[in-house]
C-alpha cells in the first residue's frame, strides 16, 4: 500500500467515524425534546443542555470533557438517553455525563435499565407532567426589561416546556415611546453580545403583549411598583423580579407587595439591611415561606463564592483579597460627563476605572465563616460582557498547583456546585469565549498559582448570563419548582 493510498484509508475512517458520531447525535435530538415535553425531563452533559442544540453543539459537549476527564462517546450516551424515553419519568434534571460516569463505577452485572430504574428511583413512573411529579405553576413578573430583565425573559422562555413550573406572564415598564411595544419586542429578538432570540417573536399590539415561542407576556405600562393590579391580567401569587435596581432596601422593595397578584419579590441585585442575600447552590436552603423579599446578591458574589467555598472547605482560607476586572455598565457614560459616583462619568468607553465593590464584604452573608477575611475592589474595562474575578488567597495549609486545579476540576464535574462552577484549562481562551456561559464562575486553570500557603485563582463570569441562571436557580427554588437533580450526590 502506497503512502497517498494510506492516507486516503486514514481520511476516510476518520470522514467515516465522524458521520457515525453525526448520526448518533441526530438520534438524541427528538428524544431529549420529547423527554422535556412531555415529562419535563432535562438533560445536559457536565451542565452544558441538550435541549435545542445543533448536531454539532452535542457533539462538541461530550467532547468537553476531554480537557477535565475522560471523553464521552455519544454511543455511550444515546443508550442512556433512549432507556430513559421509556421509564416514564416524572420532572427532573439528569446529567447524562455524570450518570454515566456513575454506572462505570458501578462495574458490570447489572444492565442499564435495572441501574437507571435505581438511581432515578424517585421520579420513575411519574406519569411525565400531569403524573405524581407534576411542578406546579408559579406565575412569574419582570419589573424592569434591560440587559439582566430581557435574558430572564429569553431563560423563563427556554424553561416553559408544558407550561408547568415558572411561568413568564408579564413585564412592566415605564412606556417610553408610542412604539414601544415593538421596541421592546425587538430588544428582546436582537442582542449585540448574546446573538439572536432562539424562536419566533410576534407583537400584539390589541393586546399591548409579547408573543414569544407560544408564551404570551403581558406588556404592562407603570412607574409605581404599588399600584400595578395584576389580577386584571389573571396573574396570581406571582414572583416579581425587580431587575431595575432603583430599590434595594426592604421598605422600597416591598412596594411590590401592595400590587394586587403579588406574593413576593425577588431583587437581581446585592440587597440592604437585614434582607437575604442568596446564591444559588450556597444558601438557598436558607430561604423560608417566611421570606417575602429575597435578594439574588451580585454578579460578582455569585461568581466568587462557589469557588472560596470549594477552597475553604478543602484548604481552609485565612484571609485574602478580591480584584475584579469588570465590564462596563450602563451605570456608567459612554463619554464624560457628570455622574454622582467617583470615576464612573469617565468614559467608559475609552477608559479603565478603578470603581469599588461591595462584592468581598458580600461574601458574608453566604458564606458566614468567611466574615471578615476578605478585602476587594473592582476595574471597570471597555468591554461589554464577561468579567473576571482575581482571588489572593492565604490558605491555612500548603497547597500545589496541580493539586489545586485536580481538586477544582473535579468539583465541576462531580461536586454538589457542579452548576456553579466550571473549569477550563486552555492556553487560548479570552472574554469573550465565555459569552452565554450558564455557570456561576469559571476557574481558568491555566492561570492558577500557588506558592506555599498562599493562592491566586482566575475565575471568569458572563456577568450578565451567568448571573442571570443563578437568578432562575434561587426563583426555583422560592417557587419549590425546581426539578429533583440527578445523579444525586
Amino acid at each position: 500500500m502506497t503512502m497517498t493510498t494510506q492516507t486516503h484509508s486514514a481520511a476516510d475512517e476518520h470522514l467515516a467515524d465522524w458521520a457515525a458520531r453525526q448520526a448518533s447525535a441526530e438520534a438524541m435530538i427528538p428524544l431529549v425534546g420529547r423527554l422535556y415535553r412531555e415529562n419535563g425531563v432535562v438533560t445536559s452533559i457536565h451542565g452544558r443542555p441538550l435541549l435545542g442544540q445543533s448536531t454539532t453543539d452535542i457533539l462538541k459537549a461530550h467532547r468537553f470533557a476531554r480537557r477535565v476527564d475522560i471523553e464521552l462517546d455519544v454511543s455511550d450516551t444515546l443508550p442512556v438517553i433512549e432507556a430513559l424515553t421509556a421509564l416514564d419519568l416524572g420532572p427532573a434534571s439528569i446529567d447524562i455525563a455524570r450518570l454515566h460516569r456513575r454506572r462505570l463505577e458501578a462495574g458490570e452485572g447489572v444492565s442499564l435499565e435495572e441501574f437507571l430504574r435505581a438511581e432515578l428511583v424517585d421520579v420513575v413512573g411519574k406519569g411525565g407532567l400531569a403524573g405524581d411529579g407534576a411542578r406546579p405553576v408559579t406565575d412569574v413578573v419582570l419589573y424592569g426589561f434591560g440587559r439582566i430583565g430581557r435574558l430572564l425573559a429569553r431563560i423563563l422562555i427556554e424553561h416553559a416546556g408544558g407550561g408547568h413550573g415558572l411561568r413568564l406572564r408579564a413585564i412592566v415598564v415605564r412606556k417610553g415611546s408610542d412604539d414601544d411595544l415593538a421596541k421592546r419586542a425587538s430588544l428582546l429578538r436582537r442582542d449585540s453580545v448574546h446573538g439572536s432570540f432562539a424562536g419566533t417573536i410576534t407583537v400584539d399590539e390589541e393586546a399591548n403583549a409579547i408573543l414569544a415561542n407560544g408564551t404570551l407576556i403581558q406588556v404592562i405600562h407603570s412607574d409605581n411598583p404599588a399600584t400595578v393590579d395584576y389580577t386584571a391580567y389573571g396573574i396570581s401569587d406571582a414572583i416579581v423580579v425587580d431587575n431595575t435596581g432603583r430599590w434595594r432596601d426592604e421598605a422600597g422593595l416591598a412596594q411590590h407587595l401592595e400590587s394586587k397578584g403579588v406574593s413576593r419579590v425577588l431583587l437581581t441585585a446585592p440587597g440592604k439591611g437585614g434582607l437575604p442575600n442568596i446564591v444559588s447552590g450556597i444558601n438557598d436552603d436558607d430561604i423560608t415561606d417566611a421570606d417575602r423579599i429575597v435578594t439574588a446578591a451580585s454578579c460578582t458574589t455569585n461568581a466568587i463564592v462557589p469557588a472560596l467555598k470549594a477552597i475553604n472547605d478543602e484548604y481552609g482560607i485565612v484571609g485574602g483579597h478580591v480584584e475584579t476586572v469588570h465590564s462596563f455598565t450602563n451605570d456608567q457614560n459612554l463619554i464624560d460627563n457628570f455622574h454622582k459616583g467617583e470615576r464612573r462619568g469617565r468614559s467608559a468607553a475609552l477608559n479603565m476605572v478603578l470603581t469599588e465593590t461591595g462584592a468581598a464584604k458580600a461574601v458574608a452573608k453566604a458564606l458566614p465563616e468567611l466574615e471578615g477575611k476578605l478585602t476587594g475592589n473592582s476595574i471597570r474595562v471597555p468591554t461589554p460582557d464577561v468579567s473576571m474575578a482575581i482571588l489572593n488567597l492565604t490558605l491555612e495549609k500548603a497547597v500545589d498547583r496541580e493539586e489545586l486545579n485536580t481538586y477544582l476540576r473535579q468539583a465541576s464535574l462531580y461536586g454538589d456546585l457542579h452548576k456553579q462552577l466550571d473549569f477550563i484549562d486552555s492556553p487560548d481562551v479570552v472574554s469573550t469565549d465565555f459569552v452565554g456561559n450558564r455557570h456561576a464562575g469559571i476557574v481558568d486553570g491555566r492561570a492558577t498559582i500557588t506558592s506555599g500557603d498562599r493562592c491566586v485563582l482566575y475565575v471568569w463570569y458572563d456577568n450578565e448570563f451567568g448571573y442571570s441562571c443563578q437568578v432562575v436557580r434561587v426563583l426555583e427554588e422560592m417557587a419549590k419548582v425546581h426539578p429533583p437533580t440527578f445523579p444525586k450526590a
